[in-house]
């Protein structure tokens, strides 16, 4: 993924899931994707470098840690459950696509069921 492209992808594919909304709680240089007041994605940047902070399962985040290049802990995160996606070739659209809307999934998940806009066990995300 290009840098110039990655917060733009990251946003385009939050914005199709049910009930979330972007806000900026924490200034304007940070883009923050909310469902039902809870944070599933933080754009900013590190440096000049742009940066996607996601919620991540603690295994997947260990696994793609490990694997994937353009993968780091949380920026400013707990480092177990949240995931930093930097540019670099290690990370195309699609998986970046996957990444959002499982951190909107876990998200979800953790709503009482009432409140939840999806059901994050059977949920599917639009195309894009």
């Amino acid at each position: 993924m290009e840098a110039e492209d990655l917060h733009q992808a990251a946003l385009d594919r939050a914005a199709q899931l049910p009930a979330a909304v972007l806000e900026h709680p924490f200034g304007p240089e940070y883009d923050v994707m909310k469902v039902i007041g809870k944070v599933f994605l933080i754009a900013s940047f590190l440096g000049e470098k742009p940066i996607v902070i996601l919620k991540a399962d603690p295994r997947d985040a260990q696994l793609l840690r490990e694997n994937v290049e353009a993968i780091t802990p949380g920026y400013h995160m707990n480092k177990r459950h949240w995931i930093t996606v930097e540019p670099g070739p290690s990370v195309d659209r699609t998986q970046l696509d996957e990444l959002v809307t499982d951190s909107y999934r876990l998200v979800v998940a953790g709503m009482p069921r009432a409140s939840r806009p999806i059901d994050p066990e059977t949920f599917e995300a639009p195309a894009p």
